[in-house]
């Protein structure tokens, strides 16, 4: 999948077959010469083992758009280009139209893998190794005809907000990840349209959770 849609070439480690937080994953990044460049990050931008004294763990899998340039997790690498590709076959939401949440597999209607739009950071280990993260980068979705199908409704008196990943246009793959200015990277954040695009139940099946997780990670 990774040679034949994305032309990179797969990291040599295994990972598992879907990502969850701290699951090591392939993601795709601006290679020396602009070229691209395929490694292995941990699912979350600030990985548990990284969570500041006196924090509970907190989630940082997506990013709003909207306040990625305040936010103190996400803002510095956003502005400094960090930009990646995450590529996948598919991605999960829950569908609340029965009254209860039922898992939803989401991807291209022709079945093809495609990449949504992330931003990517390094981390020094304690051992003075380097690792990656990288969070997902979401948009507004209240008017797309079938992202709006997901996630819980606003409570009363709440806006409405329903999140979306980005799909990235391939024709657009390079000029994302070469890009160096937030605003014009604004630009490729875009709803995929959703007469391209196929969802139907998928009922949970998680694996078990591996011992080490930053060992182990995937979105596809």
């Amino acid at each position: 999948m990774l040679v034949d849609r994305f032309h990179v070439t797969p990291p040599e480690r295994e990972w598992e077959g879907e990502a969850y937080q701290d699951y090591l994953t392939p993601i795709i990044r601006r290679g020396p010469g602009g070229g691209r460049q395929v490694v292995l990050a941990s699912f979350g931008m600030v990985p548990k083992r990284h969570t500041p004294q006196g924090f509970k763990p907190f989630a940082t899998m997506n990013a709003r758009t909207e306040t990625i340039g305040q936010k103190p997790s996400f803002a510095r690498f956003w502005h400094a280009g960090q930009l990646c590709l995450i590529p996948m076959s598919a991605f999960f939401e829950p569908n609340r139209e029965t009254g209860k949440a039922v898992r939803w597999r989401i991807g291209l209607a022709d079945d093809e893998p495609f990449a949504v739009a992330g931003i990517w950071r390094s981390w020094r280990e304690h051992d003075g190794s380097e690792s990656l993260a990288f969070t997902a980068l979401t948009i507004n979705v209240d008017d797309h005809p079938l992202m709006n199908r997901f996630h819980k409704p606003p409570a009363p008196g709440e806006p409405p907000d329903k999140r979306g990943l980005v799909i990235i246009h391939p024709a657009d793959y390079d000029a994302w990840l070469n890009c160096h200015n937030p605003e014009l990277a604004r630009t490729f954040l875009q709803p995929y349209p959703a007469e391209l695009m196929h969802a139907e139940p998928a009922p949970a099946v998680r694996p078990q959770q591996p011992k080490q997780a930053p060992e182990q990670g995937s979105l596809f």
